[in-house]
């Protein structure tokens, strides 16, 4: 005969067993490359709206992308979430990704999202120019993106050309204008160019004088003017013009992993991440500064208008998946 003890013993493990089951089913594990300014905000609130936990590993789009493919079924990630679309682009070609909710999908316009449905964008950034004011005026500033590989342009520009967001610029070269054009362009700033690590040490080096112009994403200057002030700030944006290459969007968006064990959860985060209440946040954040994706809700007012930036006409599947642009990077001896 079992005692009253051991039935209510039991009865107590069962509970336990199934909060550890519930615990374990409302954890998201989100491999991230985007801003960890960005995440942080997004992932906290998601949590507070949601109560599902969030584990968060970071790195660069590129190698997270790497990581994953090594990883394969065995991933513990639920959700990507990158900067640029090309690393979206190589796991759809491996198929490795889920198909979007058709309401999730839905939220953003089709055009920033995948051509096969499996992730979606959620924010954008336009490649621009960062000019010293005082070194140069906006009169002088090129025509194109590939004028700077010019002779004329030698000393004058900084780039960081093993940055993430640099490469998605070297595929859209690549697609527009064809592998001799482009390989010419990188060998002209390997030339003309000061390299720096990162995008943040471009746009400091324009700012304080040590180079008249570099190549940024849009946001990257305005993280600068916060921290810096009106005072601090010796610098502007150049925004290319007539669909130029050099006036790129670059699409950060997220994707549920096939190998995901909380498909359910990870589908409601990329439900959150494109909803008008985080769109909102991102675009009020003074911190991600980047073009919120949503129809409805409309960019920091630091930014350009979007609907007066001219990007050239580049679909996510012709822009690819930045595997050319390495090989062309190290051809060029830029990395």
């Amino acid at each position: 005969m079992v005692s009253r003890f051991s039935r209510v013993a039991g009865i107590a493990a069962l509970l336990a067993a199934s909060f550890v089951g519930a615990a374990h089913a409302a954890t998201l594990t989100l491999y991230s490359a985007q801003h960890p300014q960005t995440v942080t905000l997004l992932t906290k609130d998601f949590e507070k709206q949601s109560g599902i936990a969030v584990r968060v590993h970071t790195g660069e789009g590129p190698q997270l992308a790497a990581q994953l493919v090594a990883e394969g079924q065995s991933s513990p990630a639920d959700v990507y979430l990158t900067s640029n679309s090309p690393e979206l682009m190589l796991l759809e070609g491996k198929g490795m990704l889920s198909k979007v909710q058709p309401a999730t999908f839905g939220e953003i316009p089709a055009h920033y999202s995948s051509p096969t449905g499996v992730w979606v964008g959620v924010m954008a950034r336009e490649n621009v120019l960062a000019y010293n004011t005082k070194m140069i005026k906006p009169e002088q500033m090129p025509a194109s993106l590939l004028d700077l590989g010019k002779p004329a342009w030698k000393g004058k520009i900084a780039i960081a050309p093993s940055d993430g967001d640099f490469l998605p610029l070297v595929s859209a070269v690549l697609a527009l204008k064809g592998e001799a054009a482009t390989l010419e362009w990188l060998k002209g700033l390997r030339t003309n160019a000061q390299i720096f690590d990162d995008n943040e040490g471009v746009v400091a080096a324009v700012n304080r004088g040590a180079v008249a112009t570099g190549i940024i994403n849009n946001y990257y200057w305005a993280r600068l003017h916060t921290e810096m002030g009106d005072k601090g700030t010796h610098s502007a944006l150049y925004h290319f013009g007539n669909a130029d290459v050099g006036a790129l969007l670059n699409v950060s968006g997220a994707a549920v992993l096939k190998s995901s064990k909380n498909a359910e959860v990870a589908n409601k985060f990329l439900a959150y991440l494109v909803s008008p209440r985080a769109q909102q946040l991102m675009a009020n954040s003074k911190v991600t500064y980047e073009y919120p994706l949503h129809a409805g809700v409309a960019p920091d007012p630091i930014l350009k208008p979007f609907n007066q930036i001219n990007p050239p006409q580049l679909d996510m599947q012709k822009l690819g998946d930045d595997s050319q642009a390495v090989a062309l990077l190290r051809k060029a001896g830029l990395l």
